[in-house]
């Protein structure tokens, strides 16, 4: 024990002493080192910037189906529950899904879309609250500003209908709980609960609702089936396997695809790239480090063979060039981050809002330091090792030679 920290103590002094030339190879490292870390921090910004501007938009998740089908209730559900879903939910009929809205504060009555909704719905992302009942609405901000009301207001919402020769028209007043983000759509939408969306189609198919009171034809005790659905994957990562399988069972869907292989393809390609240079650069920084060391053992052969004269072990005297190394690691590691810091200050400052991005266009993870750090280690590591070899057949008598 007390020759590995004699032979720590030895080459951290011999390391300092010699600091112009543990300058150098400092330098040397971080001049390699900072220009892979501000590659892959622009790498990983960009990337990342294109990725989050497509995952922020729920719409690029979403997955539509085209045209008109039949999709029970079971279907619905047996998809609720896969694990690359994060949402889905039924749609009736677009010429049903329509309700008219009339406000106290409003001259007007506006015609609205019906949309159901429920809780974690990607469109609605950030809501408190979501209807879970007949008499609760969401109101898009295009809506909510046409008949000028606001959150906690009470409305009117009728529907019309043509049942046995006679028009009728039945009358609902809901809460409105929340008005969406004019982000969301800028169509005149009211998300309500399911129950409603389906009241409303039996209602205008002529069919009774007891619920709320809607005389009609008796409806069928059969399992719902519905035209459409409302769909939104997990990531964008699997929007391409939720396509392959819904066409697999025939369904016709629509989906941006092609923007989300684009990026994931940018990613791919930026990566083959960076890790060429990585590789590149790490090898040559390897060999002139391992070279150096080589030459360094060489020049202190005196000294490290009366190391062993006085008792060291070779594998003791082996770990001296391998600690220099890691002390260079290190150090020129840290110099890098530093270097690496100032730049990305510089090009998030400067370059980022003349491409007019909000976010930033080079930025790396805490994790990311320290993975630059180990690979970093490991590097100078094996680099070491050849003047380690050197330094393990250094023999007692050579230093008594020169006495």
């Amino acid at each position: 024990m007390s020759q590995l920290s004699n032979i720590i103590r030895l080459s951290f002094r011999d390391y300092s002493h010699e600091w112009r030339m543990s300058g150098c190879f400092i330098f040397a490292l971080s001049a390699v080192l900072a220009p892979m870390m501000i590659l892959f921090g622009l790498k990983f910004g960009i990337v990342t910037s294109m990725v989050d501007s497509l995952v922020e938009n729920p719409t690029n998740r979403e997955i539509r189906p085209i045209g008109s089908g039949r999709y029970s209730e079971q279907w619905i559900e047996d998809f609720r529950n896969r694990k690359d879903i994060e949402f889905i939910i039924p749609k009736t009929r677009a010429l049903a899904a329509t309700i008219q809205l009339k406000s106290d504060t409003a001259t007007r009555i506006l015609s609205s879309e019906l949309l159901a909704t429920a809780e974690n719905d990607p469109l609605l992302a950030g809501m408190q609250r979501f209807p879970d009942d007949y008499y609760q609405i969401i109101l898009s901000q295009s809506a909510a500003k046409k008949l000028k009301v606001e959150q906690g207001d009470r409305i009117d919402a009728s529907l019309a209908r043509q049942f046995h020769g006679k028009r009728e028209r039945v009358h609902l007043t809901v809460n409105v709980i929340d008005i969406a983000s004019i982000s969301v759509t800028s169509r005149n939408v009211a998300f309500v609960n399911l129950d409603l969306l389906v009241a409303t189609e039996q209602f205008k198919d002529g069919r009774e609702v007891p619920d709320l009171g809607w005389d009609g034809d008796s409806g069928s005790s059969a399992s719902r089936v519905f035209p459409s659905f409302r769909l939104y994957a997990r990531s964008i990562n699997d929007v391409g396997g939720i396509v392959a399988d819904l066409e697999k069972q025939g369904v016709r869907v629509k989906a941006n695809v092609a923007e989300i292989e684009t990026v994931q393809s940018i990613d791919q390609n930026l990566s083959v790239i960076f890790w060429i240079i990585a590789c590149v650069g790490a090898a040559g920084f390897a060999f002139s480090l391992g070279a150096s060391l080589w030459a360094n053992v060489d020049r202190k052969g005196k000294d490290l063979s009366v190391l062993r004269l006085i008792g060291f072990r070779s594998s003791v005297i082996v770990l001296f060039p391998v600690l220099q190394s890691c002390y260079t690691a290190i150090l020129g590691w840290l110099l890098a981050v530093l270097v690496y810091l100032g730049f990305e200050q510089l090009i998030n400052r400067f370059l980022a809002p003349r491409l007019n991005l909000d976010q930033s266009l080079c930025y790396l993870l805490t994790e990311h330091f320290f993975w630059a750090l180990g690979l970093t280690v490991v590097t100078a590591i094996v680099a070491a090792i050849l003047g380690g070899l050197r330094a393990s057949g250094i023999e007692p008598s050579d230093g008594l030679r020169d006495m």
